[in-house]
This record gives structure tokens, C-alpha cells and sequence, in this order.
């Protein structure tokens, strides 16, 4: 690693401890009902909207009631969104003609499930495939609704655990709304407007045909990119304009663009941490949840960012320079972009899959080993290292209960937090998403690895006309668990060497996506409810405390032992492996494949 390097990721984390307090505090206040310096501008609209869709403003909800305006609001976006793909040929906003035969049905059923989980996994090359409208009334529109949910469901979780001897955790609907007009509105407005003053496009001009420096023709697509970028980055959504996502120049310009852009990845999921404390009565148990989430980010991105400065010994033995000098980075600059460079690659890359957000801005299927490792344990930890916006609060509000309990266990006291009472339906409750995600990863993985199907870019069937290894072994098994990993964790990003347009992949990631969201927010809104009806209990001298370094060292640790214990025999079989068998070339690889 190099100073700079370090410098980098010390910036930016410095920026986001600064910001979490502020923006915390301005949440607080907009879910609490209270007046914001938004007030003036966002008020009258937000009575319009009430009025226009009769909605109740002081009609709160039980968690039944809320759940069911959930599903109910997420089924219409469903339909909403693949109604648009599959009519594209006929609707306007369409300059380059994409008809409705480029996306199947599969592939439409596919994409409104990715966008209304807020997972934005992209099965399909964006700039070739979909609409101007698409894009922006479908795609940009869904990454707003699909965030507002995710808040909304935190901050509900959130009354729950401060709410005392009552049935209600809020209006769904009136969360929604505050969290779509005072949050992410403005934010995205100001983003794009930033973005668009650095060079990021925002046109509806059809793609421009050049004569390159050589005389070769190329196309050059162009669309409605900083709007999309704003929200796509704010909203922990991930899914991109073009293809080549963050990394293109359309979509991220520049060096500064691209500390924008995860500052925007992680502003809302930190300043929950704050909202939580504050709504709670003590601030100091939203910075017990940051200084968790902060602890193993740190260590995940130094991980990641030394092991890609360390590059790739087999190309050392070559000849070829592996440290950073004044003329060249060193280290793994494979599918990075030389105006980003490793650390800030690095830090990119361990940033969004943290949160439940695919945008990247290099290859992550060309990753070393265990730089690889990082983002694929960061997703099979539920994503709760600050996570996505609202999915990281509540993920993490989930371990912080399995980890009250076994701390109860420990003592012999039945376990407690912020007062109440940790029982046996909580903590089923909270097992209960834990093992479904581990379930779907797993499952679908390991059929997906031995199915006797076309595999593509990473495996054929044995045989003389369709026998191809490129990425056979641990690393296309690599591909195949982040695949998984990444759809029920509703991240979205890739080891882009697979190809997952196929209706196989179509249909089980569409799968996985659907109950890595629900399962988890449905589990912890019944949790929300049943604590919100509870008394609190005094502190008393055999309270566990929950706001100071023992407890976040727990916190830590049942994140981290929890994923290691379900994880390891499948990563052992990817990324591990292939780390010792880049280090020891032949004779690994050969033991390796005899043993398989």
C-alpha cells in the first residue's frame, strides 16, 4: 500500500464521520414530524400528495397494516416496470428504435424484480437494450420507490424498538412519501446537477455515430445519465446507464466525481446510524451500531486495497514491476481505470458491497484472489456494514438482537435491549432471514455448479465441440456464488465473466432477489411490532450496556463468526483456493484438479 493510498480512503472516511451527525439529525427530524429548513419549498407538496392519493397523515399502522401497504405498493411497481420493458417498441422516447423483442420475458420479469428489491442487477447491456422512457420512467423511477421502501422500513423498525406500550409503528405511505420528498429528491437534484458540471451527460439526443482517430466508425450512446447517476449512487441502487457502469466517463468523469459518488453510497446508511440513536433517546447507541460497521469496514477495505497493490506474483516472476514507483501504480491494475487507480478502486469496490449497491467502477471478476474475497464475504454478511439505505439499520438491528441473546446466554439473564425484553419470538424471528439468504446463496450455487446445463463464458458440458475451461475451477465457481450472493443480498454487482442472461439465471436470481428483500424486512416488521407493544425494563446492574466498546466488539464478532461459519467451506472452494494456487503455480493446480 502507498501513502496516498491511505490518504484516500482516510479522506473519505473523515468526510463521511463529519456528514453522519448532520444528516442523521435532519432524518430524525423529517420522520418525527418535525420542521426542517425543507419545510417551506416541500410541505405544500407533500399535502398534495396526501390529498391526491387520500392519505391519512395521522393515521398510524399496525406492522400488519404497514407490511401489507409494502407488498402492495411493491407488487404494482413490479408490474409497472415489466409492463414498460415488454411495450418499448410502441412508446415514445425511443430514438434508437430498441423494440420489445430484445427483452424476453424472462428478462423483463428479471429486471423488475432487480429494480423493485433495490438490487439492480443488469442481465442485459443497458445502451443496447432499453429505452430512454425505460430508463427514466421504469429504471431511474423505481430506484427512488425501491430506496423510499427501504427507508421507510428502517425507520419503522426504528419506532419499535422506542415506542413503549403501544400497537402502532407508523404509516407506511407517509414514510414513503417523507423519505421520496425530503430526502432523496433533493439530494439526487443537487447530485446530478454536480455531476452534469463535471461532464456527465443528461440529453435525449440519439446516439452519435464518429470517425475515430483511425478512421473506424463508432457509435457513441448518449441519454439521461446524471439523473439516473444521482439517484443510482443515493439510493444504493447500483444500476447503470451503460454497461460499464461507474467506470464509464459518461457516468463518472473524474477522481472527484468518483469520492462523490460513494460519499452518496454511504450517507444515508451512516446517517441512520445517528437517526436511530436519536430516536431511541440515546445517541449513543446509533455510534455503538457506526463504530461496528465502521470497524469492519476499515478492516475490509485495507484487505482489499492491500492485496490489489500486492498484485499478482505470477506475472512478478516475469519481470514485470509489482511496486508503485513515480511512473506506474504497481500491483493488480487489471480492469481499473488509470484515472482512478488501485486505492481508489480498492475503496470503491469494498464501498458498494458494503451497501446493497452494484455500481462499480472496475472489474471485480479481475480482482486477485482474496481482494475478491472481500466484496463476496461483504455481501454474505447480509450486507449490514452500514448496508444499504435502511437495509443496513435494520440488518444490523438484527445481529444487534443474536448478539443481546448469546450475550444473555453468557450470563445466564434473559437478554435485553434498549429496555425491552429479548424473548423467544424475537430471536426466531431474527434467525429466521439470517438462515434464508444463507439458504438461497448456498442452494442455488451449488445447483448452479452442477446442473447439466449450458454454463457459457465459465463451463461447457464435457465433450469435443463444446469443451472450454477459461474459467473452469475455483475461480468460475467464483463467479457462480457471487452471482448468488450478490441477487439475495440485493446488491446487484457481478464477477462479469458469467453471463447471466439465460432463463436459468434469469429465473433463480429473479427468485433470490424476492426473498432476500422480503424476507428480511417482513420478519423484523412483526419484531418491530411485538417490541413496540412491550414495557421497558429499568436498567438495572446485570443490564448487558450496548452503547460502549465490549458491546460493539460482540457486534463485530457475531457478524463476522456468523457469515465465517456459513461461508467458509464455499469460499475455501473459490477464492482461498485459487489464492494458493496463483502462489504455487502448477503443483496446487494439479492436486487441486485431482482432488476435484
Amino acid at each position: 500500500m502507498t501513502g496516498m493510498g491511505i490518504l484516500q480512503i482516510a479522506v473519505f472516511f473523515g468526510i463521511l464521520l463529519l456528514i453522519t451527525k448532520p444528516a442523521g439529525s435532519f432524518m430524525a427530524r423529517v420522520f418525527e414530524g418535525e420542521r426542517t429548513f425543507l419545510h417551506p419549498v416541500i410541505r405544500p407538496l407533500e399535502r398534495l400528495v396526501y390529498r391526491l392519493c387520500g392519505i391519512q397523515e395521522d393515521a398510524e399502522q399496525r406492522w400488519t397494516l404497514y407490511a401489507g401497504g409494502m407488498l402492495a405498493f411493491s407488487i404494482f411497481c413490479f408490474l409497472f416496470v415489466y409492463a414498460l420493458q415488454r411495450l418499448q417498441g410502441i412508446l415514445p422516447f425511443n430514438p434508437q428504435g430498441f423494440g420489445g423483442k430484445l427483452i424476453s420475458p424472462d428478462l423483463a420479469y428479471n429486471t423488475a424484480v432487480s429494480f423493485l428489491t433495490n438490487t439492480n442487477w443488469q442481465a442485459y447491456t443497458p445502451e443496447t437494450t432499453v429505452s430512454y422512457l425505460v430508463q427514466m420512467a421504469a429504471l431511474t423511477v423505481q430506484n427512488f420507490a425501491s430506496a423510499a421502501v427501504g427507508i421507510a422500513a428502517a425507520v419503522a423498525i426504528i419506532r419499535g424498538f422506542a415506542r413503549h406500550e403501544v400497537s402502532k409503528i407508523g404509516n407506511f405511505w407517509v414514510d414513503l412519501t417523507r423519505s421520496t420528498l425530503y430526502i432523496l429528491l433533493p439530494l439526487s437534484v443537487v447530485a446530478a446537477l454536480l455531476f452534469c458540471s463535471q461532464g456527465a451527460i443528461q440529453n435525449l439526443h440519439p446516439y452519435t455515430v464518429v470517425k475515430t482517430v483511425e478512421g473506424a466508425t463508432q457509435t457513441i450512446p448518449q441519454g439521461p445519465v446524471a439523473s439516473q447517476e444521482a439517484i443510482k449512487m443515493l439510493g444504493t441502487n447500483g444500476g447503470g446507464f451503460f454497461n460499464a457502469n461507474s467506470a464509464h466517463p459518461f457516468e463518472n468523469p473524474s477522481p472527484f466525481t468518483n469520492l462523490i459518488q460513494i460519499l452518496l453510497i454511504f450517507v444515508i446508511p451512516a446517517g441512520l446510524t445517528y437517526t436511530f440513536g436519536r430516536m431511541v433517546g440515546d445517541t449513543r447507541q446509533g455510534w455503538a451500531i457506526f463504530a461496528a460497521m465502521a470497524v469492519m469496514f476499515l478492516v475490509g477495505v485495507f484487505v482489499c486495497y492491500g492485496f490489489e497493490q500486492a498484485g499478482n506474483p505470477i506475472l512478478a516472476k516475469l519481470g514485470v514491476q509489482p511496486a508503485a514507483t513515480a511512473t506506474q501504480a504497481g500491483g493488480n491494475m487489471e480492469g481499473k481505470e488509470t484515472r482512478f487507480g488501485i486505492a481508489a478502486s480498492a475503496l470503491f469496490v469494498t464501498v458498494t458491497t458494503n451497501a446493497s449497491c452494484g455500481a462499480v467502477n472496475s472489474a471485480h471478476d479481475a480482482l486477485t484472489p482474496l481482494g475478491g474475497l472481500v466484496p463476496m464475504f461483504n455481501l454474505q454478511t447480509d450486507e449490514v456494514i452500514f448496508g444499504g439505505v435502511g437495509s443496513g439499520l435494520y440488518g444490523m438491528l438484527l445481529y444487534a438482537i443474536v448478539a443481546v441473546f448469546i450475550a444473555g446466554l453468557m450470563v445466564g439473564r434473559t437478554p435485553e435491549y434498549l429496555g425491552k425484553k429479548i424473548q423467544q419470538k424475537e430471536v426466531k424471528m431474527a434467525m429466521l432471514p439470517i438462515l434464508a439468504t444463507s439458504f438461497l446463496i448456498l442452494v442455488l450455487a451449488g445447483a448452479s455448479s452442477i446442473a447439466p446445463f449450458h454454463k457459457d463464458s465459465y463451463w461447457n458440458p464435457p465433450g469435443p465441440a463444446t469443451a472450454n475451461l477459461n474459467n473452469a475451477g475455483p475461480h468460475g465457481f467464483s463467479e457462480i456464488l457471487y452471482t448468488y450472493s450478490s441477487a439475495s443480498e440485493n446488491n446487484g454487482s457481478a464477477f462479469a465473466g458469467i453471463n447471466a442472461n439465460t432463463p436459468w439465471y434469469n429465473v433463480t436470481t429473479g427468485v433470490a432477489m424476492i426473498f432476500g428483500r422480503f424476507m428480511f424486512i417482513l420478519p423484523l416488521l412483526a419484531i418491530a411490532g411485538t417490541l413496540a407493544a412491550k414495557k421497558k425494563v429499568p436498567a438495572s446492574v446485570g443490564t448487558f450496556p450496548t452503547h460502549g466498546p465490549l458491546f460493539v466488539g460482540l457486534l463485530v464478532a457475531t457478524v463476522i463468526v456468523i457469515g465465517a461459519l456459513t461461508f467458509f467451506p464455499a469460499l475455501a472452494l473459490g477464492p482461498i483456493v485459487e489464492h494458493f494456487l496463483m502462489h504455487q503455480g502448477k503443483l496446487y493446480s494439479m492436486l487441486f484438479f485431482i482432488g476435484s
